[in-house]
C-alpha cells in the first residue's frame, strides 16, 4: 500500500489559470485498488469537483456530490469506471468551480492497495433492489406520419452516478409512472451510469438513453448515444465535432437556465437545442422562444428535460415531455433506443409541458392541435390560427409552429 498526499492553497490565480488542475499519482502493476479522499474546509465560496483520469484514460467524476471514491477491477464508486487498474501515473482531478476571494486549502490522499470499502456502492446497491416496478398510466396516442408512431421522452435526468439523489432504478421507475417510453440518463462528466441502462431498460420497460451532461461553468451540453466519454475540458467546438464523429447528437442544455446558461463561442452549431426547460418557470416568459429564433429557428431542433435530481427539484421526470416520431415498428426498449437518435436527426419532435397537456404535432399533410380549445397557432410566417375545438386541423407548412393561449402562454410546439 502507498499514500499519496497533496495539501495546497488554492486561490483565484490557480482559478484563472484553469478551472480544472491534475494532480499525479503512480499506480503500479497488479494494483488492486485506489482510493482517493478529497477534504474540503467548511469555508463560504467553496465548490470543489472531483474526477480521475487513468493512465489508459477517463475513469470518472463525481463534480461536488462526493469528497471520497473508489476504483478497483471489480467494482467502484458510482460515477466511476470498475475495470484493471493499467499501471502508470494517473491523475486526481480537481475542479475549482468556486474559489473564495482569500483562497481554499485543500487536502487530497489516495492510496493505492486493497479497498476494504468502496464509499457509495453498498448504499447504492441496496437502494436500487427497493425500487419496484410502477403501473403505467394510460397510453397517449397521438396521430402520426404514415410508418411512424409519437413516443413520449424526456432528454435530461441524473442519478447518484453524479449529483443526484437517486439511483438508476428509481429514475426509470419516475419514468415509467410519468407516462414515457424514453428517458435519457445524462450525469455529468460521466459514463459510468451506461452499464446500467439495458437491464434496467428490460426490467422496468422503458428505453434508458445513454447519455453525458457535457458540465462546464460557462455551459451544459448532453451528448446522447453510447459513444463513451466527451471530454469536458476540450473547447465546446471539438464537442460537436466529437459527437457527430461518433454517431451521437449533441444538445445545447438550458441555454438560459440561470448561471448554468450556455456562453461558450461555437462556430458550428449542434443539431439540438433544449428549448424546454426545466428553467422556463413562466410559460408567458418569451426568452427561450427569442433564444431559438436568434440561435436558428429552421436548423435547430427542440427537445425538452425535466433536468431531474431528487424531489426538490422544480419540475419531475417527462415535464416537460418531448414527442418523437419513430418508427412504428420499434416495439422493444432496445428498439426504442436504437429508433430515437435517427428521429431526432430528422426532426420529428413535438414538446408538451407534461404528458397529457395540449399538443401539437404533425402528421402527412396536417397540423393537429390537441386538447387546446380556445387556442392560436403561430405559423413561421407569423400567421395566426384561431384553434375552437378539442382537436382541430391546419394545412400543413414548413417550419416550426406554436401553441399560446390568448393571454400569450406557450403551451406547445411541433417542428
Amino acid at each position: 500500500m502507498a499514500v499519496t498526499t497533496y495539501r495546497r492553497r488554492w486561490t483565484l490565480d490557480d482559478r484563472a489559470e484553469s478551472v480544472w488542475h491534475s494532480l499525479p499519482v503512480d499506480v503500479p502493476p497488479d494494483c488492486p485498488g485506489l482510493h482517493v479522499t478529497l477534504t474540503v474546509p467548511p469555508v463560504d465560496g467553496a465548490v470543489i469537483d472531483l474526477g480521475c483520469e487513468g493512465a489508459s484514460g477517463w475513469r470518472g467524476w463525481s463534480g461536488g456530490a462526493r469528497q471520497a471514491f473508489a476504483i478497483t477491477p471489480t467494482a467502484a464508486t458510482p460515477g466511476y469506471l470498475a475495470g484493471d487498474l493499467e499501471p502508470g501515473t494517473w491523475w486526481i482531478v480537481l475542479g475549482l468551480h468556486r474559489i473564495p476571494v482569500d483562497g481554499v486549502e485543500l487536502i487530497v490522499e489516495a492510496v493505492t492497495g486493497p479497498v476494504a470499502d468502496v464509499p457509495g456502492l453498498k448504499e447504492y446497491a441496496e437502494a436500487t433492489a427497493a425500487v419496484a416496478v410502477p403501473p403505467r398510466p394510460p397510453r397517449r396516442e397521438l396521430p402520426a406520419p404514415t410508418g411512424l408512431k409519437w413516443i413520449a421522452a424526456d432528454f435530461h435526468a441524473h442519478s447518484l452516478h453524479s449529483d443526484g439523489s437517486t439511483p438508476i432504478a428509481n429514475l426509470a421507475a419516475l419514468g415509467v409512472s410519468a407516462g414515457l417510453d424514453v428517458l435519457a440518463v445524462t450525469d455529468h462528466n460521466t459514463v459510468s451510469h451506461h452499464l446500467e441502462l439495458p437491464a434496467l431498460s428490460d426490467r422496468f420497460g422503458i428505453s434508458l438513453l445513454p447519455g453525458q451532461e457535457v458540465t462546464t461553468d460557462a455551459g451544459h451540453a448532453n451528448a446522447f448515444g453510447d459513444i463513451g466519454f466527451i471530454d469536458f475540458r476540450q473547447p465546446a467546438a471539438t464537442w460537436v465535432s466529437s459527437v457527430a464523429e461518433l454517431g451521437g447528437l449533441l444538445s445545447i442544455n438550458h441555454p438560459l437556465g440561470g448561471d448554468c446558461s450556455w456562453r461558450h463561442p461555437l462556430p458550428v452549431h449542434p443539431p439540438l437545442a433544449e428549448i424546454w426547460h426545466s428553467s422556463w418557470l413562466d410559460q408567458t416568459w418569451g426568452g427561450p422562444i427569442a433564444w431559438w429564433q436568434a440561435w436558428g429557428l429552421d436548423s435547430t431542433i427542440p427537445i425538452g428535460g425535466s433536468d431531474w435530481h431528487n424531489p426538490s427539484s422544480f419540475t419531475p421526470p417527462g415535464t416537460p415531455t418531448t414527442w418523437v416520431a419513430v418508427d412504428a415498428t420499434a416495439e422493444s426498449p432496445a428498439e426504442l433506443v436504437a429508433a430515437t437518435l435517427p428521429a431526432l436527426t430528422a426532426g420529428r419532435t413535438a414538446l408538451t409541458w407534461s404528458y397529457t397537456a395540449p399538443a401539437l404535432v404533425r402528421t402527412d399533410d396536417h397540423i393537429v392541435a390537441l386538447n387546446a380549445p380556445n387556442t392560436l397557432v403561430l405559423t413561421p410566417d407569423g400567421t395566426r390560427h384561431p384553434i375552437r375545438t378539442p382537436h382541430e386541423r391546419l394545412p400543413t407548412t414548413r417550419g416550426p409552429h406554436l401553441l399560446l393561449t390568448h393571454t400569450g402562454a406557450f403551451l406547445a410546439t411541433c417542428t
